[in-house]
């Protein structure tokens, strides 16, 4: 028997080579290539897809409300736009352990009765099963018995079972598991994995069909297999949170159907993932007596305004370079906004480590965030807290100015809502009317809201 010729994946971009390089040579990503069996040419793979369309003008399409279904996991609902939408495929990323699988078996209980299925390549249909009677899903008239267990890798199987079942919505777990008679590398690999996604979304459009896809993920965190995989489907959903915490974030990074970067926050308990209502509580501290360092940033995630808990510690260095470390923040914005604080408001960090953190386990990317990390280092190198009822937010500029933030008036409303008496912001997002029951500081430069500090 002939040798199988062998060739090297990029998986990023999927780019291929006939050797092992140092980097792709298409997308020039360090380390990247991995080693899988050269595939044949497809032939006639999708003989017969191909069909001639006429095109139509823009103005003769008629723009339709998407008729969603609810997996009345509110949460979930948030982050997906409104509930899932007929042919929509979504990938959910995540550590493994975190629950993922123990997510999407709760939804598809809570749409039954519609036609479920739950396809398993890593469990088998008795392990499905103890975990739902573990979460108590199972029981005296549970909605579980409108949901169908196959446990099944073959791609070609178990596009058969969904052609004759015709569900309305299917779980595919994982996708990494799954591989096509058409190929020859192993489960896995970039191929299978683009291959396999591919078909399925093809399913998907022609039948109507939402398909959820779970995907393992690398150590950087990133879902194993080619960046293709998340262009081919339309949602990407990204589990958060540290696997010591009781707390799960659900954080939609690519969405055709919703807002990006939405969030729903989700409690562990023995049965199951259960929403969090407040989620602004969560990450708030409650100390007995102010303590500097701290500050309330009132951000923005996706379409909904959070309070979130800024922490700082700024100590003196013992080593001939001082750490500037954070936790849920940028690093390099960090050392940015030490150095605009030094030439801007004249106080000096390069003797002192500079550490912060924002509490509960989220991740702020916003700029908006620079004005409550700033106050938060000074309150700690000056040791002067800041009081626990102001809430803070806007975008800190190279030239020392502070910039407006988008929705402003959604961050001051939240910050009302849980009793907040006071918030600092940009001048630009000073509200035209009052806020009942807070005082709004507008400031315009950084050494006005250094000053305003020691003021509060």
């Amino acid at each position: 028997m002939a040798k199988a010729k062998t060739a090297y994946v990029c998986a990023e971009c999927g780019a291929t080579a006939l050797q092992w390089f140092g980097a792709c040579p298409a997308c020039g990503a360090p380390g990247s290539l991995t080693e899988t069996i050269a595939e044949k040419p497809g032939g006639r793979r999708y003989a017969g897809l191909a069909t001639a369309s006429e095109p139509r003008p823009l103005s003769e399409v008629e723009a339709r409300e998407l008729a969603r279904l609810p997996t009345d996991i509110g949460e979930l609902d948030r982050v997906l736009g409104g509930g899932l939408v007929a042919g929509q495929v979504v990938l959910i990323g995540g550590d493994p352990g975190i629950g993922k699988s123990t997510l999407l078996l709760q939804a598809l209980v809570s749409m039954a009765p519609a036609a479920l299925l739950y396809v398993s390549g890593e469990e088998s249909a008795d392990q499905i099963a103890l975990r739902a009677r573990r979460l108590g899903l199972l029981g005296s008239g549970s909605a579980a018995e409108g949901v169908s267990l196959l446990a099944e890798i073959q791609l070609e199987r178990i596009l058969a079972t969904l052609e004759a079942k015709r569900p309305r919505v299917v779980v595919i777990d994982s996708i990494q598991t799954v591989y096509s008679e058409s190929l020859q590398s192993a489960p896995g690999s970039v191929a299978q994995v683009r291959e396999c996604a591919a078909q399925l979304t093809r399913f998907a459009k022609s039948s109507g069909t939402a398909v959820l896809l779970i995907g393992h993920v690398t150590k950087e965190g990133a879902i194993a297999g080619p960046r293709v995989l998340e262009h081919i489907v339309d949602s990407v959903l990204y589990f958060e949170g540290d696997p010591n915490s009781s707390f799960r974030l659900v954080r939609a990074i690519k969405n055709r159907f919703g807002a990006v970067n939405e969030l729903g926050v989700f409690a562990m308990t023995e049965k199951g993932l259960r929403t969090v209502s407040n989620p602004s509580a969560l990450f708030l501290s409650h100390h007995s007596q102010e303590v500097s360092g701290t500050c309330v940033l009132a951000t923005l995630e996706g379409t909904r305004p959070l309070l979130v808990e800024i922490q700082a510690l700024v100590d003196t260095s013992h080593a001939p370079n001082p750490r500037r470390l954070s936790v849920g923040l940028e690093q390099n914005r960090l050392a940015m906004l030490l150095a605009v604080l030094h030439r801007h408001a004249g106080i000096a960090t390069h003797e002192q480590d500079v550490f912060v953190n924002a509490v509960g386990g989220v991740r702020i990317g916003e700029p908006a965030a620079d004005l409550a990390v700033t106050l938060a280092v000074v309150s700690s190198l000056t040791n002067r807290p800041i009081p626990g009822k102001v809430a803070i937010f806007g975008e800190v500029g190279l030239a020392g100015e502070v910039r407006p933030a988008p929705r402003g008036q959604d961050r001051l409303k939240e910050a009302a809502k849980l009793g907040f008496q006071r918030a600092v912001v940009p001048k630009a997002n000073q509200p035209k009317g009052r806020i009942s029951g807070l005082e709004v500081i507008a400031v315009e430069r950084i050494d006005q809201a250094v000053q305003l500090l020691r003021d509060l």
